[in-house]
């Protein structure tokens, strides 16, 4: 009793009968890393109580594809195609020799760096994601075991596995883009995952779980995508494998295999109730079928697939099939109050206007990832639950009279004041304790301009890096 914590607010979502509930001027009581109440008051003792005023205190965010690098696809934003600007290795690199662009402690760096900014944003549990364009090969277990004390020390939830894969993509300079193969090394990927995951599944006080992260479908082999099915199901860990994302990987997939990459899924045995499949965004209608037979969860990332001219086709009909549909953030910034905006936004330019409510893409990013994770104490305020807290403030902004319809209509990430997590204050004030954050931004950005400038390396003919990224306007000099 003495260490009950009770929160206030003009808005609580909390949970009732499976389905979220309002309550306005709501309260919420946490005793140790549980919701213990939430209602329109509390008559019992607490230690400690906060209010937040006009604010909204919600579930924290699951992010099922959540950004934890310095993210280079922004880089791509006016700068394409892909095969020429960087984002696909040329064959001179592959001759050369792939190689690490960062050093060990810059990978470690940027994990943690990441898992603060995903905190700022509401998000409280992460599976991450990180590009390997710049990798020699696959992910390491040794920046995965220091992400995972990175995790232990913020405080944030996270299903850690490093990507592995059994090929990648490589270009011509004619932009004939092909896979290259080395299943032996993916298959040792697979092996290091799978060790890594039994060591590490449940430490932190259960902060940190396992999860397995093949790398993109176009360039992984049965034998790998078969193995991690096998492995994964016994350990009851899930498996994130992005599909049906790029005309580039349906051509691929097609070429190999002879179907849609989540048919090919489905064939060879793989498509599980516990996959988890970003993007979906050139899925056809057969293959969403197959999804929700399967039981599979939709990652649907709304800001990156708009930034790059694509959307869901969509969100109401995926749900309407039975899919169970979750969010991802998968870019810079992780700022999962846009992406559930710009997520409305196209399911309206798909659909009509009166296909989706805010409710629909609210519960997306929050039940609809617990119901991917198997996790009945998360995405939700009700007793029982794990104290799991994003405080939103709106005092800033133009409030309507629903919380839900407002975090849509005013609010960003950057409106997140405090979090919880497994019951503890990861961030008050929006301070994050041990996190110097103008240190840190500045660490970042030296860090991805030096990638930046090892661009031309791995670029078709090797431009300068001024051809690779052309400037918005012409750049006049300081002496002119």
């Amino acid at each position: 009793m003495s260490g009950r914590i009770l929160l206030s607010a003009r808005w609580v979502i909390g949970h009732r009968d499976g389905r979220h509930v309002v309550h306005e001027n709501g309260v919420v009581v946490i005793e140790r890393d549980t919701v213990l109440h939430v209602g329109a008051s509390f008559d019992g003792e607490v230690a400690q109580r906060i209010d937040y005023g006009q604010a909204v205190i919600s579930p924290g965010f699951i992010d099922l594809d959540a950004l934890s690098d310095l993210d280079t696809t922004i880089l791509g934003y006016d700068n394409t195609p892909a095969w020429k600007k960087g984002r696909v290795w040329p064959e001179s690199y592959i001759a050369a020799g792939p190689r690490e662009m960062y050093s060990p402690e810059e990978l470690a760096f940027q994990k943690r760096h990441a898992f603060a900014q995903l905190i700022r944003n509401g998000i409280t549990t992460a599976l991450p994601i990180a590009s390997l364009f710049y990798r020699e090969w696959g992910e390491t277990v040794a920046e995965f075991d220091a992400a995972a004390t990175a995790a232990e020390e913020l405080g944030l939830r996270v299903y850690l596995g490093p990507a592995y894969r059994t090929g990648g993509q490589v270009t011509d300079t004619a932009g004939n883009i092909r896979p290259v193969y080395d299943e032996m090394r993916g298959l040792r990927g697979l092996e290091d995952a799978a060790a890594f995951a039994r060591r590490i599944d449940g430490t932190a006080n259960g902060l940190v779980r396992a999860m397995f992260a093949p790398d993109r479908i176009e360039t992984c082999t049965e034998t790998l995508l078969q193995r991690t099915a096998l492995i994964a199901a016994e350990m009851g860990a899930p498996v994130r494998q992005h599909c049906a994302q790029s005309p580039v990987e349906l051509r691929l997939v097609a070429d190999q295999h002879g179907c849609g990459p989540i048919e090919w899924l489905q064939r060879i045995g793989a498509l599980q109730d516990n996959w988890l499949l970003p993007h979906g965004t050139h899925a056809t209608e057969a293959e969403f079928a197959l999804i929700a037979q399967a039981g599979a969860t939709l990652v649907h990332c709304p800001l990156v697939s708009a930034r790059h001219g694509g959307m869901l086709k969509s969100f109401p009909k995926c749900r309407a099939m039975g899919i169970n549909v979750g969010l991802g953030t998968d870019t810079f910034p992780p700022d999962m109050v846009l992406n559930m905006q710009i997520g409305m936004m196209t399911a309206r330019l798909s659909d009509g206007m009166e296909a989706i409510r805010s409710e629909a893409m609210f519960d997306a990013a929050t039940l609809g990832g617990a119901r991917a994770l198997k996790r009945d104490d998360l995405g939700r305020l009700a007793p029982g639950a794990k104290a799991d807290i994003a405080v939103i403030d709106l005092s800033r902004v133009l409030q309507g009279p629903d919380p839900v319809q407002s975090l849509m209509t005013s609010a960003f990430g950057r409106d997140v004041r405090e979090v919880w997590i497994d019951g503890r204050r990861v961030m008050e004030n929006g301070r994050i304790p041990g996190i110097d954050e103008d240190a840190d931004a500045a660490r970042a950005q030296a860090q991805f301009d030096r990638v930046i400038a090892q661009y031309p390396d791995r670029t078709v003919n090797h431009p300068p890096v001024r051809e690779i990224f052309t400037p918005s306007y012409e750049r006049i000099g300081a002496d002119e």
